[in-house]
């Protein structure tokens, strides 16, 4: 299983840019069945925020609903998640506490979490899948 961060689902419908196809590529994969992967209530949330800076909110909670769909059953981050978040967010300063609590619940579950931004490469015990890396397709189909 791969937890999707909200870099991946953006990059997936943005513009032009280095990591589009990359992503595009991850979320056919998982949208045709190949890679089982997810994403949490809060990564939706946060990708409508983002999305409607650039495009109306109607099309930005279209996109965010069709995540949500897609993506479930959804992660839930439970207290324990969160304790293992704050803690990473104290030991590792790369990481805001958003991206720590979905790192601690991708980390304790044994999964995979994919994402641009490389704070996570710093987190010890979690796979991480880099969109940049030349290897990131092979490794999102041997986590997936």
């Amino acid at each position: 299983m791969i937890v999707l961060d909200t870099t991946i689902l953006v990059y997936g419908v943005g513009g032009e840019h280095p990591l589009r196809e990359p992503c595009r590529e991850l979320l056919t994969q998982v949208r045709d069945g190949i890679v089982r992967a997810s994403t949490t209530v809060e990564v939706v949330q946060e990708f409508a925020h983002v999305r409607s800076r650039r495009r109306p909110r109607a099309e930005a909670a279209a996109r965010a609903r069709d995540y949500a769909r897609g993506l479930s059953p959804l992660v839930r981050p439970d207290e324990e998640d969160v304790v293992g978040g704050l803690d990473l967010f104290a030991g590792v300063s790369s990481l805001g506490p958003f991206d720590a609590v979905l790192a601690a619940a991708a980390r304790r579950r044994g999964w995979a979490l994919a994402s641009a931004d490389r704070s996570f490469g710093d987190v010890r015990g979690l796979a991480y899948l880099d969109p940049s890396s030349p290897t990131f397709l092979d490794e999102v189909r041997a986590a997936g």
